[in-house]
């Protein structure tokens, strides 16, 4: 499960050792870490990382499958948690140590800066190959954090981008060694926690007006 630690002003939440997928639970967990951030006083910022081979997988179909009458609650609760993450008042990095695939991505996109390890390990919106259209809330953000020509590719095709790949497309801003990944992704935030603040949330949340407002759209959210 997710635990959230922190090193000077840099708060680090180890989303797991697992495929992190988006268990309830899990959902949860990340939320009161969030909530411990928010309430947090003076400089701070944030960073994601994970252990082991995936960053995150994505939604937990499994336990989706098997409580199919919840599924509208349950795609609520991981737009709110994108919503969120967009526009928390700190500044927020991802470090993408293993694969990064469908909502685990999506996640990624909504902080402000990724780090992704250069050697192995894929990012990559499958979704077209799984069968699974994206809600609009996912589709929004998706467009909102990558260029019209990665979008697209990303959404129709479900490429697997490596590091480098990964750069060159803008989906991600540093592809490192395995062992810079999560230190690269504390300097980058320790450099920007002197920003936190509701100054900091005012200014995401403007950006991201439609974006957020269809994250949070309670009534429809499957489109």
């Amino acid at each position: 499960m997710p635990q959230l630690d922190r090193q000077d002003d840099v708060f680090i939440l180890d989303l797991g050792d697992s495929e992190n997928r988006f268990h309830p639970d899990w959902i949860a967990a990340v939320d009161a870490a969030l909530d411990e951030v928010e309430k947090a006083d003076g400089p701070r910022a944030l960073v994601t990382a994970a252990t082991g081979k995936f960053y995150s997988n994505g939604l937990d179909l499994e336990w989706l499958f098997a409580n199919a009458d919840q599924l509208h609650d349950y795609v609520i609760s991981a737009h709110a948690l994108f919503a969120r993450l967009l526009s928390l008042p700190v500044v927020t990095v991802a470090a993408l140590q293993g694969h990064t695939f469908a909502a685990g991505a999506m996640l990624s996109l909504a902080h402000d800066f990724r780090v992704m390890r250069a050697d192995r390990g894929f990012w990559c919106l499958p979704e077209a190959d799984i069968n699974i259209p994206f809600t609009p809330g996912m589709s929004a953000l998706i467009q909102s954090r990558l260029t019209p020509q990665t979008a697209h590719a990303a959404m129709t095709t479900a490429r697997r981008y490596g590091g480098h790949d990964a750069v060159v497309a803008a989906i991600v801003d540093h592809a490192v060694d395995e062992d810079a990944v999560r230190t690269t992704a504390i300097r980058i935030a320790q450099n920007h926690a002197t920003k936190a603040g509701d100054t900091l949330g005012t200014i995401k949340t403007r950006m991201y007006v439609p974006v957020l407002a269809t994250l949070r759209d309670t009534t429809n959210p499957m489109g």
